[in-house]
């Protein structure tokens, strides 16, 4: 198994060079083949994981620039491991759904580049390293969205772009002031994360990294008060678009914050626990309330997103193993549910060319195989027990409970507020008579869509009736996680609030 990360991370990108000389009517075939092997190659990367082992696995450590410290250094353990899958399984629905006539050739190349970038952020443990493939997945995303996106594409792409390189900037800033600090008191450079780990930073010093990463973090998730170019980018970019930015390039955030912050800053993690949660709070109730307005179906997911992002991120924070492992596999969750839901209205505009509810009404007599679907992603969206989308809300939720029972209620108005506006949403373009002549003649999901939503579907029933398999090496590796911010935390207050379990296990 020696080189298997390095396998994973480099074929899309070969195989996107490659792809410049392969004919235009043959792309689309070797788009699939290649992200088919790709997510093959990361499920090999699955069954070769020892769970019994909580630390990173897989490790290659290679020197590049000795002399400050940078190194190709990559690994993964269970919090890592199955986001990658995400990651390649959703370049792959893409591919699969793919329904643009312009420049395909150049959309299919630039999907295996983004895949290098988002396949990057997730198995770096080398601080630059991690910042060079979070900065170039950017660029795959604006082209995307620039190139193939909605009337105001540019607008849309340019606000993206501008907000998480800010956000970049400022975290890159606090990396390079922990490389600093690890000089100063080792003697020699390292931007090996595993390394800052060990650091022990006086609390004003965590104070002012934690904000400095906070900033590039939440921008990129996005928290209030920047989420203001998430529906933007949605409404703009093409389905795949929405797809990949919701599935995977939003939890590059969230990981973010448990990959350095929480290990990191516990201390400062800790002290920041209630501002964090409010702004979680806000993002929950205020966007979720904003999604209820929405006339546009697409809009309606983009908000929808961002509020499911705070249930997130108040498990991140509830500083024990429930909470965070529950976060973490809401980000899958999230990532299946609304990449789903973003295909299926991609579907509808490819026939209707309007998104609009106003503009359906009886669907489900019209198109039920496409009702049905809708449904099942709806519930699993909203939480409903035996769906993937219950299990990471419960944990999550249960996990912040420790922290303070108020906010967890707030919180779990999500779940109230979710099922207003997608039943909602549902009950407008589906039940009903068939109001509008131009959807009597409007076909089921054919046979290409079936095959990206089938295996969706069937994920959403499956780990939600049977999550062991995912939450066991997640698990282990966040008791790992939580043990040893316990042991670092230097205030009594970080100690008693970062609850350890006596299955906990060294982070190693």
């Amino acid at each position: 198994m020696d080189g298997i990360l390095t396998v994973l991370l480099f074929f899309p990108l070969l195989a996107g060079l490659l792809g410049f000389v392969v004919n235009k009517n043959s792309i689309r075939a070797y788009g699939i083949a290649v992200a088919s092997i790709e997510f093959l190659l990361s499920l090999w990367l699955w069954m070769s994981f020892d769970l019994t082992h909580a630390g990173f696995q897989f490790v290659e450590n290679v020197p590049l620039v000795s002399d400050f410290g940078i190194s190709y250094y990559v690994g993964v353990d269970g919090i890592s491991l199955f986001i990658i899958i995400m990651a390649t399984l959703m370049t792959l629905i893409g591919i699969v759904a793919l329904n643009i006539k312009k420049d395909i050739k150049n959309m299919i190349i630039t999907l295996l580049f983004l895949e290098v970038a988002m396949v990057g952020v997730f198995i770096s443990l080398d601080a630059i390293i991690f910042y060079l493939f979070w900065e170039f997945s950017l660029v795959p995303m604006l082209y995307i969205i620039g190139a193939w996106g909605g009337e105001r594409r540019l607008y849309a792409a340019v606000k993206f772009f501008l907000y998480t390189f800010a956000g970049s900037l400022i975290m890159l800033i606090g990396m390079l002031y922990v490389a600093y600090v690890y000089h100063s008191v080792s003697g020699s450079w390292s931007f090996a994360i595993t390394d800052w780990y060990a650091l022990i930073l006086p609390l004003d010093v965590e104070k002012w990294l934690f904000w400095a990463f906070f900033l590039g973090f939440a921008i990129k998730v996005p928290m209030f008060p920047f989420h203001t170019w998430l529906p933007y980018a949605h409404g703009q970019a093409p389905t795949v678009g929405s797809v990949i930015l919701a599935a995977v390039l939003l939890k590059m955030g969230t990981y973010g914050f448990v990959r350095f912050s929480l290990p990191m800053f516990p201390d400062a993690s800790v002290l920041f626990i209630t501002p964090v949660a409010i702004l979680a709070i806000i993002m929950i109730i205020y966007t979720a309330m904003v999604a209820y307005a929405q006339e546009d179906m697409k809009q309606t997911i983009a908000y929808s997103s961002v509020s499911h992002m705070g249930v997130i991120i108040i498990g991140t924070f509830a500083m024990n193993a429930e909470g965070i492992t529950g976060s973490i596999f809401l980000m899958l969750s999230h990532g299946i549910v609304s990449g789903a839901l973003f295909l299926l209205v991609g579907s509808i505009y490819d026939r209707r060319h309007t998104k609009l509810m106003s503009e359906f009404g009886g669907l489900a007599s019209v198109m039920p195989k496409y009702a049905v679907i809708y449904g099942i992603m709806l519930m699993a969206s909203v939480g409903l027990p035996l769906t993937i989308g219950f299990v990471g809300e419960y944990l999550s939720l249960a996990g912040f409970y420790k922290i303070s029972p108020v906010m967890t209620a707030l919180a779990g108005t999500s779940i109230i507020l979710g099922a207003v506006y997608m039943l909602n949403l549902y009950k407008r373009s589906f039940f009903g008579p068939v109001t509008n002549e131009a959807n009597r003649k409007l076909t089921d999901l054919d046979g290409k869509e079936l095959a990206a939503l089938v295996p969706l579907v069937l994920i959403v029933i499956w780990l939600g009736v049977y999550p062991k398999p995912v939450l066991t090496p997640i698990d282990n590796s966040v008791r790992a996680l939580t043990s040893f911010m316990h042991e670092k935390a230097q205030t009594k207050t970080a100690k008693a609030t970062i609850l350890v379990s006596k299955r906990n296990k060294e982070m190693k």
